[in-house]
Formats: structure tokens, sequence, C-alpha cells
């Protein structure tokens, strides 16, 4: 949720972050108008409070006809004391729905527009050329047949479509990317977690979601409770209506999990093979870290990434992704896009957005404050971070890009260790 101080304080940049992702100037409008009313009724509830404070004092002391007058003023100013509480009750429920359907403040320097205008910050290495090698290269659902690693022909007999069974040395390699990229995280300051994959409603919004809305969320009707697209909100709602205590540095967690995706807006779009699922495994790191420092954590988070990257031996690009594109909570949102060689383009492996203090105020999550003399002072919402280490799809670019003519594939040399020193998955 924005800050209702900082809005009516700078309407303008709120207005140019809403033309920026695309999205209705007027709600803005709309909000400081609804500040307006809300504070209006607010001083018309504390005026009749404090007259009808008042009248009781007058009462105390009345006697006879003085006194049964005075009774009846009271009265008359107790229905006008809970009309004016009602109108105040729902200026401030009309001002938090209007908030609440207002995405983040971007940060300054996040493109324009839409899904296709993002900007290019980087590209590292250069996409294998299979010329040399004398073959065409097989995408990733014909290599992983052919080493037993990827079913998805029985995953949709199970399931249905857009699930699959990951066999043999697709489990194996799977298993060892997550741990790899769990012993990375621990090595930085995190710590691993196991999170729930069902969540309440209040969690789901908290984090940013629109349960009411959203078509690519899983909702268990009968227990009201949701399954989670990734652990950032299970981590986020972790320390839901709590005062932190950041002053030794921000908290870290990584949460190992599966997650859950209907896809609605995906038909026909990579029906092949395990790049588009509605279930996946994921490492996903969250922050919770004091507004001054969220920048270069965001940073830290990208690094971390672009190491994992580089661990795994694939060329990638890094994008700013452009404001239209980055979804109701993120403020900046940088994705790595690794190349796929039989899709001749570069796919989101993985991603990391600053959400500022947007979740925060959503779920209630502050910051103590300290003075120069290590005094307590007041609370602050922290800000949160999240980025993704590890997750399925990042088979599809280790498969493609390592693949060999026999349709075997050459392990990256750091996962080595973690599949028993295995150098090559082999043609079954």
């Amino acid at each position: 949720m924005i800050d209702v101080n900082e809005l009516r304080a700078n309407p303008e940049i709120f207005r140019a972050s809403q033309r920026s992702r695309g999205a209705d100037e007027s709600l803005i409008d709309s909000v400081v108008a609804a500040d307006t009313a809300r504070r209006d009724a607010i001083n018309r509830y504390e005026s009749l409070r404090a007259e009808q404070n008042a009248f009781g004092k007058k009462v105390a002391q009345a006697k006879g006809d003085e006194k049964q007058a005075l009774l009846a003023e009271v009265k008359e100013l107790a229905v006008k004391v809970k009309a004016a509480q009602a109108a105040s009750d729902a200026a401030q429920a009309e001002q938090d729905a209007l908030l609440r359907s207002i995405p983040n403040l971007i940060v300054e320097g996040v493109p324009a527009g839409g899904e296709e205008d993002f900007s290019v910050v980087k590209t590292v290495g250069k996409p294998r050329d299979f010329g040399p090698d004398g073959f065409e290269p097989r995408d990733h659902l014909a290599i992983g047949e052919l080493i037993g690693a990827v079913d998805m022909e029985r995953g949709a007999k199970v399931s249905g479509s857009r699930f699959y069974f990951l066999k043999g040395v697709g489990a194996r390699l799977e298993i060892a990317l997550m741990n790899m990229a769990l012993d990375q995280a621990v090595a930085n300051g995190f710590v691993p977690m196991i999170t729930p994959t069902l969540v309440r409603p209040e969690t789901m919004q908290g984090t940013g979601f629109d349960v009411a809305h959203d078509d690519e969320i899983y909702r268990l009707e009968r227990d009201n409770l949701y399954l989670t697209g990734t652990s950032e909100v299970a981590l986020a709602g972790y320390h839901a209506d709590e005062i932190l205590d950041l002053s030794g540095g921000p908290m870290r967690y990584a949460g190992w999990s599966s997650c859950y995706r209907r896809e609605a807006g995906a038909a026909g779009k990579d029906t092949r093979g395990i790049i588009r699922v509605h279930q996946f495994n994921k490492l996903e790191m969250f922050i919770y870290c004091s507004v001054e420092e969220a920048a270069a954590e965001h940073e830290r988070l990208l690094s971390w990434e672009e190491e994992m990257l580089a661990k795994v031996e694939l060329p990638y690009r890094v994008i700013d992704t452009a404001a239209g594109d980055l979804g109701m909570s993120a403020a900046r949102k940088f994705d790595c896009e690794a190349w796929v060689p039989t899709q001749n383009a570069y796919r989101e492996l993985t991603s990391t957005s600053n959400c500022t203090t947007f979740q925060a105020r959503r779920l209630n999550i502050r910051e103590r404050q300290f003075g120069p003399e290590g005094e307590k002072q007041g609370t602050r919402a922290v800000a949160t971070l999240n980025g993704t280490l590890a997750t399925t799809r990042w088979i599809v670019a280790i498969l493609e890009h390592h693949q060999n003519a026999d349709g075997s594939v050459t392990v990256p040399a750091a996962l080595r260790p973690y599949l028993g020193g295995l150098e090559v998955l082999p043609v079954l």
C-alpha cells in the first residue's frame, strides 16, 4: 500500500508513476478527494465527541427541569456522534479501498511502457553457435526424453496439461540446482526456510496479489486458502503485524517451496516442455531492510542471481523491466534472461524486485527506530525485496545450452559436486 501522507504532499509523482505504468491517473485524484473527506469526517466526529463530553459535565451539575432538558440534548447529540463515527469509518474504508487499488510508486529511472519496453542493462556471454559442432540443437524436451529426465505424457495422464514428471537425472538435476542455490544463499547470510504453500487471503492480499480478480491463483474455496505461486508470499507474511529490530542490518530469508500457477493467460504459449507449467520448485530470496538500504540490497540480489547463472555457465542478459510490466508491488524489477538456443531468444530464468514499503504497509510490518544514544523512538514501515535464485525452468536452458551431438548433456563444473561428481548426463 502506498503512503497516503506522501501522496497528499506529492500527488504529481504518483500521477507520473501511473502514466508510466499505463494505469489510471484519476485514481490519484480520487484518493486525494477521499483523504479530504476522511479528515473532514474525523474532525466532525472529534468535535461532536468533545461537545458530548462537555455536556456530560453540565448534566452532572444540573438539577430538576434543567437536567431533563440537558438529558434530551445529550440523547440527540449521541445520535449525531454515532452518525459522525459511522461517516468517519466509511470515509476511512473508502480511502483504504482506493489505496489498495493503486500499484507501488515506481523508482526513478524505470522505463515507461509495457512488456516490450524494457531496457537492456547488460549482456553477459554469447549464445552458443552449434555450427562448428556439426549438429542441429534439440529442444529441452527432446533431450529430457533421451536422457530419461522428463516425462510430460505421464504428467498429463496423471494431472492434466502443463504437468510433468522429473525423473532420474532430471530429478537429481533440479535438487542439485536448488542445493547449490541454498548453499550460496546461506553463505551470504540467508536463513533457510521451508515455507507453507497454502496461505490465508489476507496474506496473499498483503503481498500485493488481487485474490478477487487474479486468474493466476489457485484457490481452495472450502478452506478459503490460496496456493502460492512463490514463497515470497509466505515470507512476506512471516513478520506481519510485527515490529522488527533492524539495527543489526537486513533480515534475509531463503524460501524453498513448490509453487503453483494457473497460467490462465497462457493458452497456446509454451505448450511444449516445462517452460510454462502449473507446478514447479523454486528457491526465493526475501529481504527485510530499512528504506535507505533497499536500493543497495536490490543490487546485491541481482549480483547473487548473476553469480548462480555464471555457475551454470549460461549466456544471459539483464533487463530493467518497464513500469507497465512490474506487477502491483514492485517499484523496480530486474529480470535475468538466459539464451534458449531452439527458441533463438532470451527467456526469463530469474527476477528480483524492490517492493519498497508497499508490502510492509499492507501487512503492518515496521521497524523500531533508535536515537543517537540507542534510546527507542518511533516505528516506520520496512522495505521488502525478493529475488529468485533457482527454479525448475533453469533446466530448460541448461539442457539446451550444454547438449552434445548424441543427446547427452555436459554438466557445468560447479554443479558436479551436487550430482555425485557426474560430468555427463548420458543418453539411456
